[in-house]
């Protein structure tokens, strides 16, 4: 991805400073845990958040620390380009379908910090509040993304950044709200299968943002849109559950499997296209 160089966003909330550092653990475990979490909690994203923070806690030591690596350095660099361009190309793209883009705060901390929907802790990887409409994300998610999950390269993590902002994509267009109210009345499994929906979508809509990206910025690189894809496969709930356990548990799954995660990605990409990501049909 050409990335180097260009212009970076400034809505940016650089929290390193001042985050605690707490050392909790592989984001292989990690992913799981929240998953389990998720499914325990009945869907509240606040709860899963808490729930893993405080867990976290009482194995962990902060450190005031604000040392800054190199590697930390590019990596903030290379997030707010990122972002520039999810916020060029959703402010071109969402007035095409009726909904004024509002660009979102990425916060970056270190360890553990406080969100609008509880406490937000690097064991729960990058994630969207749709509360205080922020994404977040701990860097050395990069580093856990390439050296256990092998899904290296600038555009797997950039795939990770335009699926949380998708997920803000949605809280514009108002199918967040209407899956949360829904998944209050189901059983856990029903709303387990809800969220999968919602994390494809999310996938896809990042597909089409990578089409859009390319024609706006011409970013992309050969073999990019294959790192994007691989992400996508280390991910999935099969994967990570196999992985971690040695077998699936197809109920508990939140955000799907391997294929399916690079089916929406790669059908959003193929198409540039916000209808095709309806993943949904009709939500009643």
């Amino acid at each position: 991805m050409r990335w180097e160089d260009r212009e970076g966003s400034s809505n940016i909330d650089d929290r390193r400073a001042s985050s605690g550092v707490k050392k909790v653990g592989g984001i292989g475990g990690i992913l799981i845990a929240a998953v389990i979490t998720y499914v325990m909690s009945g869907g509240d994203m606040g709860a899963v958040l808490n729930s893993v923070l405080s867990n976290s806690m009482s194995s962990t030591s902060t450190s005031s620390s604000s040392h800054v690596s190199q590697n930390e350095k590019r990596n903030s660099k290379f997030v707010s380009v990122v972002l520039k361009d999810t916020e060029d190309v959703w402010s071109a793209v969402l007035p095409k379908y009726g909904v004024r883009y509002k660009k979102p705060i990425l916060v970056m901390y270190r360890g553990s910090t406080r969100s609008g929907c509880g406490g937000a802790s690097s064991a729960m990887g990058p994630f969207y509040c749709p509360v205080d409409q922020k994404v977040y994300l701990d860097l050395t998610f990069f580093d856990e993304l390439r050296q256990k999950f092998h899904a290296s390269g600038d555009f797997a993590e950039a795939y990770v950044i335009a699926h949380e902002v998708g997920h803000h994509v949605q809280n514009l267009l108002g199918i967040l709200p209407k899956v949360h109210q829904k998944q209050r009345m189901l059983s856990k499994k029903a709303a387990n299968a809800l969220s999968v929906k919602t994390e494809l979508q999310a996938d896809c809509f990042a597909g089409v943002w990578a089409k859009y990206d390319e024609q706006l910025h011409h970013v992309l690189q050969k073999g990019d849109i294959e790192e994007a894809l691989n992400a996508a496969e280390q991910i999935g709930d099969d994967t990570l559950q196999k992985n971690a356990q040695g077998y699936a548990v197809p109920d508990s799954f939140t955000h799907g499997t391997s294929k399916q995660r690079m089916t929406w990605f790669y059908r959003g990409f193929n198409s540039g296209n916000l209808n095709s990501c309806n993943t949904f049909k009709l939500i009643r």
